[in-house]
């Protein structure tokens, strides 16, 4: 069955692979009175290789195991988690391809407006912390049935972490969502020999020596880790014991060193496990998941996926309008940014399909009837890591160092763009293929080692405008990042407008993201920045603040405000008035951010930018600022934080227009009149 469904001719496959069933209806029509596992996720289904909840399915599917998909559920009540009936060996739960609170939540804590991840771009569509709700919805539906936890959200969750949002140290995700195990990093692998295992009549807990888990011990097994480690549940396995979840709460420094021990246990060649308690429970994470081979690779990506959302969506689904013309080559990252989850998720080995496999991706895409002849993007974490790893596998089994590129990029990394190169001549001369763009990040200081690269980039591959990731000027914010320096950007910048020139392309563009208020940037640094700007006649359209995600090292910094490395202070802008100031100065030639940058330019003692050729801004608000600032006064008054009053000369009731029946208090809160109590207790002194 296997091999004629993957023999069949290219887009047929959309026909000879149909979805998963979403409802008990679709189960039944496929002839299934039960299932082997209900995947709980907070996306809607997408059955593109992109979205996590396709990849595992069909990974599943591809072992022989019945798979149905719970996608954006009413979390409200437990009844769609017992549509399916009980599954036979465990649900999969996942937040997303997001963690639900970046979903949710701007970096400033406001509601967003859309979700990607849903049909319409609608919000409210899933739970804040997904993946305690749906956890807790298995649970209540079947009491009894394993729950395994993965994606992003519980991944970057699996150890005591700081919670942004609550601005709080917060437990292991597993006690807290009383989820069996963790699998964190890309899951392909694990979640089929999780179902195999199980299959084979094996428990959760014997599932404890796979790699790339995470499990809670229960208490007298954690006291016998404490007290007796060569007898205990770990004594086969080297461990560290890191701080436990009440030292990281109670001493930041503390914090900052289990931080520390996690991020040099991720090379999956040489980590150990860890060992974390809480109270008298222990949580335990083994080593990191092996990198795939290309075979394995391969294998996960040549699966029949439609490349379509459900049909039971009636509005298109944002995120899948963006990727469904896309294709992944690989994944992983070794540049170690300290702000980014990619490197803690996906690992820092690059692990890359093969070019037959991405060939054969292309061309079902072309046969694709509403393709439109654009591939909108070959790439992955970055665009040009592509077959790139160690050219000493026994000296990268035993490095301990978190970027391959940074301070200064490796001697024994493999920066060939050769293989790269090759693949992207071939992807664009395949029939009903017009133009196939590069919109994953570049690397820019990996591109500059291949003039070759930039000239084909300039002149296939760019759309106009290519987007690139500076992150900032300041040589001590971009130490804290793990990036290089600016000047790195200004030459590949020169280097990229010779090429654009060469290829007769002379007006492409460069479209450069910096981020503000990230550890180590201070008004002043952030005012370097927009004089860059200036001087540069760069004017980003868009604004990254920085969110200090879970697990990342910049969080640790954030939260701390230590470097994790090195223990020296970093200096934070914590206060949500000192962030927007950043993101003024980012875009300071917007008239209506006049107020803003102004405020910062005196705070930093720099009114000499205040009017004059040399000055960010002019001397005087322009009217869209005035404008602005009445708009923001206008809002502010909206709401909670607007009354109106009755006029009982009107005949109004007294109060409040719409609060209901008046209600006299007193004048005191808690007096049920508004009469003075006479003080019954005798008068002393004068006139007593």
């Amino acid at each position: 069955m296997k091999a004629d469904r993957l023999s069949l001719p290219l887009w047929s496959e959309r026909y000879a692979a149909p979805f998963a069933p979403t409802t008990v209806e679709e189960m039944r029509e496929r002839g299934w009175d039960a299932v082997d596992v209900v995947f709980v996720t907070g996306d809607a289904y997408v059955d593109h290789p992109s979205f996590a909840m396709a990849i595992l399915h069909r990974s599943l599917e591809h072992a022989g195991f019945r798979v149905a998909i719970l996608s954006q559920p009413d979390w409200k009540t437990a009844d769609p988690w017992r549509q399916f009936g009980r599954p036979r060996l465990f649900f999969a739960v996942s937040a997303g391809n997001m963690d639900s609170l970046i979903n949710h939540y701007t970096a400033n804590k406001k509601v967003r407006n859309d979700d990607a991840y849903s049909p319409g771009g609608r919000i409210g569509l899933r739970p804040d912390r997904a993946t305690l709700v749906y956890s807790q919805r298995c649970r209540e539906a079947f009491p009894g049935v394993p729950v395994i936890a993965g994606g992003v959200e519980a991944s970057l969750r699996r150890l005591a972490h700081y919670d942004y949002w609550s601005d709080t140290v917060k437990r292991s995700i597993l006690l807290d969502s009383k989820a069996d195990l963790v699998v964190y990093g890309m899951g392909e692998k694990n979640i089929v020999a999780i179902a195999q295992r199980m299959q084979a009549g094996q428990t959760v807990k014997d599932l404890r020596d796979m790699r790339g888990v995470a499990y809670a011990l229960g208490a007298k097994e954690s006291e016998l880790v404490r007290r007796e480690p060569s007898v205990s549940a770990l004594k086969d396995m080297p461990f560290e014991v890191i701080p436990s979840f009440e030292e990281v709460k109670a001493d930041k420094r503390a914090f900052a060193e289990a931080t520390r021990i996690i991020h040099t246990n991720t090379n999956p060649f040489n980590a150990v496990t860890l060992v974390q308690f809480h109270d008298r429970q222990a949580v335990v994470q083994t080593p990191p998941a092996l990198p795939l081979s290309e075979t394995e690779m391969d294998r996960y990506y040549d699966l029949p996926y439609t490349r379509r959302p459900h049909p039971k969506y009636t509005e298109p689904v944002p995120a899948h309008e963006m990727i469904k013309d896309s294709v992944t080559v690989m994944r992983g990252c070794f540049g170690g940014c300290t702000f980014c989850s990619i490197t803690a998720h996906q690992g820092r080995i690059i692990q890359s399909r093969s070019k037959e496999s991405i060939l054969k991706e292309v061309k079902k895409v072309a046969a694709d009837p509403e393709f439109k002849g654009i591939i909108s993007d070959i790439g992955g974490a970055t665009a040009n890591m592509y077959q790139m790893r160690c050219t000493r596998p026994e000296v990268e089994a035993k490095c301990k160092r978190l970027s391959c590129v940074h301070p200064t990029i490796c001697k024994l990394l493999g920066t060939d763009h050769g293989p790269t190169i090759e693949l992207m001549r071939e992807a664009r001369q395949t029939p009903g293929i017009k133009k196939v763009l590069v919109s994953s990040g570049i690397r820019m200081d990996l591109a500059q080692l291949s003039p070759e690269y930039v000239e084909e980039l300039a002149a296939h591959h760019v759309g106009g405008r290519l987007k690139v990731a500076p992150e900032h000027t300041s040589p001590t914010v971009l130490e804290k990042m793990k990036k290089p320096s600016i000047d790195n950007f200004g030459v590949f910048a020169e280097q990229y407008k010779e090429a654009s020139a060469k290829a007769g392309k002379p007006k492409q563009q460069l479209v450069p993201y910096f981020i503000a208020s990230h550890p180590g940037s201070t008004i002043t640094e952030m005012i370097d920045l927009a004089l860059y700007l200036k001087r540069s006649g760069y004017k980003p359209d868009q604004v990254q603040d920085f969110i200090p995600a879970p697990f990342d090292i910049a969080t640790c910094m954030y939260y701390t405000g230590l470097d994790p490395f090195t223990n020296k202070p970093v200096t934070i802008a914590k206060g949500l008035s000192d962030r927007k100031l950043q993101r003024a100065l980012m875009q300071f030639f917007k008239p209506e951010n006049w107020f803003e940058v102004r405020e910062a330019l005196i705070q930093a003692n720099r009114a000499d930018l205040i009017g004059g050729c040399e000055g960010l801004i002019p001397a005087n608000p322009p009217k869209e600022a005035i404008e602005a600032k009445r708009k923001r006064a206008n809002a502010a008054l909206q709401g909670d934080h607007y009354h109106t009053v009755a006029n009982p000369a009107k005949g109004e009731k007294p109060g409040e227009r719409g609060a209901g029946p008046f209600k006299p208090t007193g004048y005191r809160p808690g007096r049920k009149t508004q009469t003075r109590r006479q003080d019954k207790r005798k008068k002393s002194g004068p006139g007593a």
